[in-house]
């Protein structure tokens, strides 16, 4: 989540600076800025975008990140995942394709929304791990949100049904999915 206040604080520098440097990045495509998804659903949700170092690689680098081993311990390597799953979907999905994520104040969360032209809506959360188990704020979000598919990606190249209408799938094979919509 972008806190510019708390950037700007520890580089001694303003807040509006901080959101012309991400506005200029975000034109240099080096980051992506996912704004949160909003419906009138009347729950309180997150207003303050996500951001995104588009180039995984790049991140690692930025990180001193070197070996596979080292980014498998680091901190970083949920989201470094997160980001390269959501830019690499985003790399492939139909145009005039609307994206977002949704999150509410009370913890419900999907990490990427995707409105497809056509209307058709699909809930995606994205997990690293094996065992793609999502957290109950993803179970309440699919309550609140009503999406044509609700998705769970991994690493894996599984694909199966979780039940309550979630499906299971690989990153290669979601990947491939949207390329031929």
């Amino acid at each position: 989540m972008l806190n510019a206040s708390n950037i700007a604080r520890s580089l001694e520098i303003s807040s509006p600076t901080v959101q012309r440097y991400i506005d200029l990045l975000v034109d240099l495509l080096l980051v992506r800025r996912l704004q949160p998804y909003t419906v009138n659903l009347g729950k309180r949700l997150v207003r303050t975008p996500k951001v995104f170092i588009r180039d995984s690689g790049l991140l690692h680098a930025l990180l001193a990140i070197d070996e596979r081993e080292q980014l498998l311990g680091h901190p970083v390597v949920g989201a470094s995942w997160e980001g390269f799953v959501i830019e690499s979907l985003m790399s492939v999905v139909p145009e005039r394709t609307v994206a977002g994520f949704y999150r509410t104040s009370a913890g419900a969360e999907v990490d990427l929304v995707l409105e497809l032209p056509g209307g058709d809506r699909w809930a995606i959360e994205v997990k690293r791990s094996v065992t793609a188990k999502p957290s109950r704020g993803f179970y309440q979000s699919i309550e609140d949100l009503k999406p044509q598919r609700a998705i769970v990606v991994h690493a894996n190249s599984d694909k199966y049904a979780m039940g309550n209408g979630i499906q299971v799938i690989g990153f290669a094979e979601l990947s491939r999915e949207l390329k031929h919509l």
